[in-house]
């Protein structure tokens, strides 16, 4: 609106009104009106106005002078602004929970990094829910049922939470099969960084999804260590898809009790606006949504969780 109203004022005060109008895109009419509130707004007439003619006044002369620069500066930051927007350059912020998802985003930023290199990618994982805003994020990933409020979200792949172990483990102390057999079992826990609180494993019961706690011989706040000795045979634990898939397929871990395998959560990609986004933002976006999209690569199929289970339990006989 205020570059309208510039680019109209300064076009009237060279006395031409008719193309001010066709120049922003607005009727004569609305000029005029916009003249009027500039000339009420300072309490002085800006232009001599009659039906054939239209000169500026001694104050409107004075008051052209002095706003030039000042439009001439407007006029270059806009056209700044709309280059911006256009560049595939400059900084661009990322967050999302360190849980899981480095072995996500990792391949798709590498990608990334490779097509665009004047982009400086500044990527902070964190557990916790900041204050996008405040943090000046670009793109954010969460793990959630639903999109946070006041975001886009575009929902990028369920997230499976696979009860696995080792076959040394599973050798050594046996498969359970039923929840309350995880009762004898040394069973691991994440603990949340931010307050320290040992999390439940989600497992299907039923139609719905509910927590079950476990007594944790093993508890740690990163899950690549919790990965670590899972497949040191040590402990049996609750990993997240994109975490386990590469090594349920390689026979390195072994899901159990599949009927009890949640995956009401999903991996949610967050931006704050569809049209205001730089094109760096952009294009990250649409890389992100083109790789990740329900990928085959984070996600076990029903069948192929099955063959795993068959298979790696055949393996102990």
């Amino acid at each position: 609106m205020r570059r309208r109203f510039t680019g109209c004022y300064r076009e009237l005060f060279s006395a031409r009104a008719t193309k001010a109008a066709e120049a922003q895109q607005i009727s004569p009419q609305a000029a005029s009106k916009a003249l009027g509130q500039l000339e009420a707004y300072l309490g002085v007439r800006l232009l001599h106005r009659t039906t054939r003619s239209m000169s500026l006044t001694e104050e409107g002369q004075r008051f052209l002078e002095a706003a030039k620069p000042s439009l001439a500066g407007l006029q270059q930051a806009l056209q700044g602004a709309r280059q911006t927007r256009e560049e595939i350059a400059g900084p661009l912020r990322i967050v999302g929970p360190r849980t899981m998802l480095q072995p996500i985003i990792g391949p798709v930023l590498d990608e990334y990094c490779r097509l665009y290199p004047e982009v400086q990618p500044d990527v902070q994982l964190d557990d916790r829910v900041g204050n996008w805003v405040e943090d000046r994020v670009d793109v954010g990933f969460r793990l959630g049922h639903t999109p946070q409020e006041g975001l886009i979200a575009r929902r990028l792949l369920p997230l499976q939470l696979i009860i696995c172990a080792s076959p040394a483990y599973l050798r050594k102390h046996g498969v359970p099969q039923c929840l309350h057999d995880l009762s004898m079992h040394r069973c691991s826990a994440f603990r949340r960084s931010n307050d320290g609180r040992i999390l439940p494993w989600y497992v299907r019961v039923g139609d719905s999804t509910q927590d079950q706690h476990v007594t944790p011989t093993f508890s740690t706040n990163d899950e690549d260590f919790e990965l670590r000795t899972a497949l040191a045979g040590t402990i049996i634990g609750q990993f997240a898809g994109p975490t386990a898939a590469p090594h349920i397929r390689a026979g390195r871990l072994v899901p159990v009790l599949l009927e009890h395998m949640s995956d009401t959560y999903s991996l949610y990609l967050y931006y704050g606006s569809r049209l205001a986004q730089p094109a760096r933002v952009r294009r990250f976006i649409e890389l992100a949504v083109d790789r990740l999209t329900d990928s085959k690569e984070f996600v076990l199929g029903a069948e192929e969780l099955r063959n795993a289970y068959t298979k790696g339990t055949a393996a102990l006989r």
